[in-house]
């Protein structure tokens, strides 16, 4: 949608927004266009700041009342009179651009904030797919019918991929099956259950089967590896000793993101029929169920790890970072005495400590001269939209404050809560250490990496004031005394 009060302005934009293939509509009247926003969704607001009968701050404020996912791209002709950064800010509105006879800075906005509604809508899929799976599991403890399990799956399935035909063909244990040993007296029995054009009994399943799609089946099955198949993909279900359990098969699946979501779906659903039959069994164990849980946390973990990886294909300077960040962290904290689980938990947040920046606009993560104002406060903002994103799923809850404090300083100068000295978590003081430690040493658009030797001076420089003096202390030591410690970082 584009408002402004004057017809020219709509006219160019509207033209401009139809060459780049998105569909657009355009109101001078600020009134009518919060009428139709109440009507009709849209996905990117490009507004001009003054109108009549209301300015577009007023706009803005009337839309976040209701709605805090509307992508909002604020237009102004009169730089002076612009609202403050602050203004933005309180208002959640994503983008800024001056008004000029050309209008190529503007695509390239409405383009940036194409790319993050798309980002921010896959991450929303993520979560949604995986807290539905999550819910799925206590139905499992349950002890319901393998049927209805089976549905529950296909029914989380095919939102993740947007798509509407799939099928699930497993092997059903039998009554005399030994967990331990892996063998039973009786045949085991193939259990079918089919959503969309696969929906209804196996001998109907049958007769929709071409050759093609059954040698698929078979592979995927024998390799216990994922194998395209004519229209879609057909995924194994195997258990923790690769034995294969039946296959998921998924029509009109072609992203390769889309394939990653439901390779770790499968592992999950695999899981969760794996458990299903052992609880149907009535011989499940108190470290069977530990063992379930486990697997659901790194199944978030690989989802999580998915979107870690697209913030760092965003920027091939900084690809690595975080991977070098989390590895300088861990020997800090293995130097503190930190135990196994308290490592392991650093290493997590290290590894992740950048992930807000999947919702920052490429064009402010790739700028290769200084950030503006405006930019560099969107680039702050990171460490919230980390936490965010990460506060989704209780079991980072205890990663969290350090995601959103690790650019925090210890005389309390940092963002975005201006904390200092012990009120920082241990953790983010460390992150906080390995991350500027890594980023002095690794070139970057806008500068090439500083020297090993300048970059431990810069330590020392800003031990008491931008880092813990005692965490310096510490990396200073194993820079000295662990060789290791030089293969991590950039030289």
């Amino acid at each position: 949608m584009v408002v402004d009060d004057e017809e020219g302005i709509i006219d160019t934009v509207v033209a401009m927004v139809n060459r780049s293939g998105y569909w657009c509509k355009g109101f001078t009247n600020p009134l009518e266009a919060l009428e139709e926003l109440e009507r009709e969704h849209y996905d990117l607001l490009i507004l001009d700041y003054f109108m009549q009968p209301i300015h577009g701050d007023e706009v803005v404020e009337r839309i976040r009342k209701t709605d805090y996912e509307l992508y909002i791209l604020l237009l102004t002709g009169h730089k002076e009179l612009a609202p403050p950064v602050s203004t933005l800010k309180s208002l959640a509105i994503q983008a800024y651009c001056e008004k000029s006879d050309r209008t190529d800075q503007l695509q390239l906005l409405v383009e940036s904030g194409v790319k993050s509604i798309s980002q921010m809508r896959t991450i929303k899929r993520f979560q949604e797919g995986l807290n539905s799976i999550l819910g799925a599991v206590p139905k499992i403890y349950q002890l319901q019918p393998i049927g209805n399990i089976l549905e529950e799956i296909l029914r989380q399935i095919l939102p993740l991929v947007n798509g509407e035909d799939a099928f699930i063909l497993i092997d059903e244990l039998p009554e005399s099956f030994d967990p331990a040993a892996g063998t039973g007296s009786q045949e085991r029995k193939s259990i079918f259950c089919g959503i969309g054009a696969y929906r209804g009994s196996v001998d109907s399943f049958t007769s929709l089967l071409d050759h093609d799609l059954m040698e698929a089946v078979g592979r995927a099955r024998t390799d216990c590896a994922l194998v395209h198949a004519p229209e879609g993909v057909v995924l194994p279900l195997c258990d923790e000793q690769k034995r294969s359990l039946g296959v998921i098969y998924a029509r009109n699946v072609s992203s390769e993101y889309g394939i990653k979501l439901l390779e770790i779906y499968a592992h999950q659903a695999a899981s969760s029929i794996s458990n299903a039959f052992l609880h149907s069994l009535v011989n499940i164990k108190n470290e069977e169920l530990h063992d379930t849980y486990a697997q659901l946390k790194q199944r978030y973990m690989d989802t999580v790890e998915v979107l870690r990886l697209a913030v760092d294909a965003k920027d091939e300077y900084t690809r690595g970072h975080s991977d070098r960040v989390a590895a300088l962290a861990v020997e800090i904290g293995r130097a503190y005495g930190f135990d196994a689980d308290a490592l392991e938990e650093l290493r997590v947040a290290g590894l992740f400590h950048d992930i807000g920046k999947i919702g920052t606009a490429d064009d402010i993560l790739l700028k290769t001269d200084t950030l503006d104002d405006a930019e560099y406060e969107e680039i702050k903002r990171h460490p919230m939209k980390g936490a965010m994103i990460l506060s989704a799923v209780s079991m980072f809850e205890s990663i969290v404050p350090v995601i959103r404090h690790h650019h925090e300083r210890y005389d309390g100068r940092g963002y975005p809560d201006g904390i200092a000295g012990q009120d920082i978590e241990l953790n983010a003081r460390i992150i906080a250490v390995a991350d500027a430690f890594d980023a002095m040493t690794s070139d970057r658009q806008y500068r090439a990496h500083l020297s090993f030797e300048d970059a431990v001076q810069q330590l020392r420089d800003g031990a008491g004031t931008q880092f813990d003096p005692s965490v310096v202390d510490c990396m200073l030591r194993l820079i000295e005394t662990q060789p290791r410690i030089l293969h991590i970082v950039r030289r």
